[in-house]
């Protein structure tokens, strides 16, 4: 008898187990797998691609096991792929093809010399790959072998140039995979284990969706066989569900996991290691990894879309409160990383810091975020230009397109375009420094000189610091709708905020202010009518922000408040901004100032002086700004009037006639020992210099926060 591990007989494997167990639990599907079985024993398939596609959970990659199945017992190659574990490029998707087939470096040339000549390629999750899908389709595949057969499994239909090529469209065939029919939900369900009198209740709540049999089967599994199910009083199955599957979770700790897996874009070990420590994550990393609704990719775990946005709910609805607690720590952690990242890092880590605001009703509206990570910004060259300026006119015109050009030559360096994975480019930005703007810039571009002038009014650009304005941005199809480039120019616009600290405005131009403003308001990006500007007709709105008045830091921490408020209303939004600044005239703002010395004492009046809404006031304030902080910076005008020999006599008419006032101004000439008129001259030349001084406060030099 030859011994257990005798080369003479085949190795038994755990995966063998696996694989025979899920072909057990596999029903339906009859016409999909007939469909493939013909192809693969025909001398000439009537197809050399077949799309299967279908929502998430309807059963795409059992599907595809069983495919692979049928090919081996075919005796076929199988070399599968899955989209998630590669990077959207054809040098990374060429690798991971070579390392299927065994081959090892980078010589991408052994493809093609070492493909089986009747090999299966099956390439799961195909919508991450979209970007490959005409590079797929124009140069990869047309190089394999005339009998193989490729399967392509994602969410989306083909593209419709695989229809109207029409090299191609002989040669393909689709597939809508939709939920299994009644008789083959109850052959799962009974494969699994469930009862027969429970079936017709599980399938009419269930509609034959493959996933939520598959849940319906793990909460009946570990229950009483007796024990009745009932879904009455749930109009949610997978809420009721997900909810059963994790309601029993091992600890406090293990429910703030799965909390943190719902939260986060991906969850990484390292994540859970900065929320547990470096003792508890391991292991609360591999207990999310065993639900049966938690998925895995190159940048760590994530649930189901179905089964994250049903846990998001839920874990809102249990506790408002520890979900925007949790929200802030998420962010603030990210956060870090940025600050610690760089170049395209950077990018990366900012759209996980978005998708912690993707409830909130001020963010939602006004992303794409089927296009996360799909596409990514680099510095535009010269080659760029053309497709750049084309874009211009076609969206706004031959005039606007003039301004580009000359903007292009003058700070190319202040252009970015986006790409995605294919390398096509699909749109652009342009963050123009404006703080080097010259007087043949303004004569240029009426956008600067409308920009500079607000700035001027309300905030002049001091020595050192820098003035930007996102001047164009726009995506090649969409313009400046939701699009990944409207992502792209929002991601590397705060990017650029957050990391300037010389900073001082910076502007946004929008050909549709009105839809964009609710978001704007919604981060304390301000609509700025002075700025707005007109190009050949057509106006365009402008919103602003003066990072002295809210730096980084507290812009940061105000959006970590405000973004996991998923039920926020304008309403709310309104009464919780504090009121917009007033802009005063240099008249006005003296006779506010003789104002709030003559009510000195009288925080009441003091409260209601025009300077409580002034930049001056508001910057040197801890919010909100309140009276005492107008008295402080009376006291501190007052005061400069201390320092010389000269000006005393002026600092004691003030303080007697105001900070410590006699009942008449005869009163505190008497007091002064000074003739009145001698006083008053000392009065109005005090006046003066407090006015002079508060004024360049306001205009020039605000306290930063």
């Amino acid at each position: 008898m030859a011994a257990p591990n005798s080369s003479s007989e085949p190795t038994f494997r755990l995966a063998d187990r696996l694989a025979a167990a899920r072909r057990e639990r596999f029903v339906g599907r009859q016409a999909e797998l007939d469909l493939f079985r013909s192809a693969l024993l025909s001398a000439e398939a009537s197809f050399a691609v077949l799309h299967i596609y279908g929502p998430g959970g309807v059963g795409k990659t059992t599907l595809l096991r069983e495919y692979a199945s049928l090919a081996a017992e075919n005796n076929r190659p199988v070399i599968r792929l899955d989209g998630r574990n590669i990077a959207p490029s054809p040098p990374e998707f060429q690798l991971a093809v070579q390392r299927a087939l065994g081959l090892a470096g980078t010589n991408f040339a052994l493809i093609e010399s070492q493909w089986p000549p009747a090999g299966v390629l099956l390439i799961d999750t195909y919508e991450i790959l979209a970007s490959l899908d005409a590079w797929l389709r124009e140069t990869f595949l047309p190089q394999l072998p005339g009998h193989n057969l490729v399967v392509l499994a994602g969410r989306n239909p083909p593209d419709p140039a695989w229809r109207t090529d029409i090299d191609w469209a002989g040669l393909t065939q689709t597939r809508l995979l939709g939920n299994l029919r009644p008789a083959e939900s109850e052959a799962y369900l009974s494969v699994r284990g469930i009862q027969t009198q429970q079936h017709q209740e599980v399938i009419y709540f269930t509609h034959g969706h493959p996933l939520a049999l598959s849940l319906v089967a793990d909460v009946l599994n570990q229950r009483d066989p007796e024990t009745p199910f009932s879904f009455q009083t749930a109009p949610d199955v997978l809420q009721v569900l997900l909810e059963r599957l994790v309601r029993d979770v091992p600890s406090a700790n293990h429910r703030l996991a799965l909390q943190v897996c719902t939260l986060a874009w991906a969850t990484t070990e390292a994540l859970l290691t900065h929320i547990f420590g470096v003792d508890e994550a391991p292991a609360l990393f591999d207990w999310l990894r065993q639900f049966s609704f938690i998925e895995s990719g190159p940048l760590g775990l994530f649930p189901h879309d179905l089964a994250r946005e049903v846990l998001d709910a839920d874990f809102y609805w249990r506790n408002p409160d520890s979900y925007r607690r949790l929200n802030r720590r998420l962010t603030y952690y990210l956060y870090d990383q940025f600050i610690q990242a760089g170049g395209a890092e950077q990018q990366r880590i900012w759209f996980d810091l978005l998708y912690l605001a993707r409830r909130n009703p001020f963010i939602k509206p006004y992303f794409d975020w089927t296009t996360f990570h799909s596409a990514y910004a680099e510095p535009s060259a010269a080659a760029d230009a053309p497709a750049i300026l084309e874009m211009v006119q076609r969206h706004e015109g031959e005039a606007s397109a003039r301004i580009a050009a000359y903007w292009l030559h003058r700070q190319p360096e202040a252009f970015k375009v986006f790409r995605n994975f294919a390398g096509e480019l699909i749109g652009f930005m342009a963050h123009l420094a404006l703080h080097q703007a010259t007087p043949v810039d303004e004569a240029a571009d009426p956008a600067v000189a409308a920009a500079l002038n607000f700035a001027r009014r309300y905030g002049p650009v001091r020595p050192g610091e820098e003035l930007v304005h996102l001047r164009f941005w726009m995506d090649r199809e969409a313009y400046q709708g939701l699009s990944a480039a409207l992502n792209l120019s929002a991601i590397n616009s705060t990017i650029y905020w957050t990391t300037h600290p010389k900073l001082a405005w910076n502007f946004i131009a929008t050909a549709d202010p009105d839809f964009h403003q609710p978001h704007f308001t919604g981060i304390n990006i301000h609509r700025s009518p002075e700025a707005d500007f007109e190009v050949e007709g057509q106006r365009y709105g402008v919103f602003s922000h003066d990072w002295r008045v809210e730096p980084a830091s507290a812009w940061l921490a105000m959006k970590a408040e405000r973004y996991p408020q998923t039920d926020l209303t304008p309403e709310q939004l309104a009464a919780s901004l504090p009121p917009p600044l007033l802009i005063l005239s240099q008249p006005e703002f003296e006779e506010a100032v003789r104002q709030a010395l003559r009510d000195y004492t009288r925080l009441d009046l003091l409260a209601a002086n025009p300077l409580m809404r002034s930049r001056l006031v508001v910057a040197a304030a801890e919010p909100p700004a309140v009276p005492a902080t107008l008295q402080m910076l009376l006291q501190q005008a007052a005061a400069t009037l201390t320092g010389n020999p000269k000006d005393e006599k002026l600092y004691r008419a003030i303080y007697h006639t105001y900070l410590d006032p006699a009942p008449t101004q005869e009163q505190a000439a008497e007091r002064l020992d000074l003739p009145f008129n001698t006083y008053r001259y000392h009065l109005i030349n005090g006046l003066k210099r407090i006015v002079e001084w508060l004024w360049q406060r306001e205009l020039q030099d605000p306290p930063r926060s």
